[in-house]
């Protein structure tokens, strides 16, 4: 049986490929962005596991929009206003395919920043979107490259990572924001504002969301897989009524509802009295290899490669000299570091300039450091 024509035109996921070659235990990958899973609650689920048993409505079929009891905290603790609402999903990366696929048909344009988020680019691809990109700069998106767009091609939504950007790190200034949400706001795109990195701040103070300068323009992802456990699988997606509405049909049809037990399990966590303490404790451990990376890269790294600073998150960004990066990345796993070239976070690849991204939470310090000190060795080898 032939696959339909928008697989066809979907590459294998270079990240996937690279994970499975840097399983290898000799291998330091800083490819993947994964959590530590030494972080995972487990002692803060323990109570609520143990009450599952007594629970025996959570075994049953749900309603498809989410667990009540998790969807009414969830609305308090994130200040949502009166007129929106949440829905639970399997996984933030869920509730961007049922974005995708609620409103987006093919040939309709969903602008992104230059670099992005590989697995949004996969969704969009998916359903056959016409991608635009804008540059990114220190700040955000260039805003003028953003306002151009809007005015000259009508995008039906803008999809962005404000907070710690994957796979740049980049955190939009509060200017920026408020300059996004006007543009929205202007010219009737409506914003996807992905944030499952906005709890990992390490340094400064948190930033608004740009949603909430656009609140009626804009749909928001949340993630647990972050602060909690990947494995959990639930995300959440918030904003108004009829937004979410045609995404709670569409998931209605793909799964009937999430998780249920994980929703009342995720709650049990979210209300436990050490839930902040756990928060903090996951920003100190990874400031800690952060800072490490950092410096480590700063004494080691070739002349003409360059790494800006973040304030949380999970990634650098390092800009390279123009050299093959996928050929680059093939041979840093030789010598034993797993690393993601730049192309694989650009629509049109060729259009990416040379840099590599760089994961900080899943290896110790000693490890970032073993990891660098590879690093710069074959890049010396191959900028030669």
């Amino acid at each position: 049986m032939e696959i339909a024509k928008s697989l066809q035109q979907t590459p294998s996921s270079y990240i996937r490929e690279i994970l499975a070659a840097a399983s290898d235990k000799n291998v330091i990958s800083l490819a993947g962005g994964l959590p530590d899973e030494k972080t995972f609650p487990i002692d803060l689920m323990k109570p609520t596991l143990e009450t599952l048993s007594d629970m025996p409505e959570v075994f049953q079929y749900g309603a498809t929009a989410g667990y009540t009891p998790l969807l009414n905290f969830l609305t308090d603790y994130f200040q949502l206003p009166d007129t929106h609402i949440a829905m639970a999903c399997t996984g933030s990366q869920q509730g961007l395919d049922l974005i995708a696929r609620a409103y987006v048909n093919p040939g309709d344009k969903v602008v992104m920043e230059a670099p992005s988020y590989l697995g949004a680019m996969q969704v969009f691809g998916l359903v056959q979107a016409d991608i635009v990109t804008v540059p990114q700069t220190e700040f955000g998106p260039d805003i003028e490259a953003l306002r151009t767009v809007f005015y000259e091609q009508s995008p039906k939504m803008f999809y962005a990572v404000p907070d710690f950007h994957n796979p740049t790190g980049v955190c939009w200034s509060l200017e920026t924001r408020k300059q996004v949400a006007a543009l929205c706001e202007q010219y009737n795109v409506a914003l996807i504002e992905d944030a499952p990195y906005r709890e990992l701040r390490f340094s400064g103070e948190a930033i608004p969301l740009v949603s909430d300068f656009c609140p009626q323009h804009s749909i928001v992802l949340r993630s647990f897989s972050k602060i909690a456990s990947p494995g959990l699988r639930v995300g959440i997606v918030s904003g108004k009524r009829s937004y979410l509405e045609p995404l709670i049909k569409i998931k209605q049809g793909a799964d009937l509802h999430s998780s249920v037990p994980m929703q009342a399990l995720l709650l049990g966590l979210l209300k436990h009295d050490n839930f902040e303490y756990h928060i903090d404790t996951i920003r100190t451990l990874y400031k800690s290899r952060y800072e490490t990376l950092y410096s480590e890269l700063l004494k080691k790294l070739p002349k003409g490669c360059e790494v800006k600073q973040v304030d949380g998150g999970m990634f650098v960004w390092v800009t390279l000299p123009n050299c093959d990066t996928f050929k680059l990345a093939k041979e840093l796993l030789k010598d034993g570091v797993a690393v993601v070239p730049s192309p694989v976070f650009y629509p049109q690849p060729e259009a990416a300039k040379a840099a590599l991204r760089l994961n900080f939470t899943n290896a110790t310090n000693d490890e970032l450091a073993d990891a660098i000190s590879r690093l710069a060795t074959g890049l010396a080898k191959h900028l030669e």
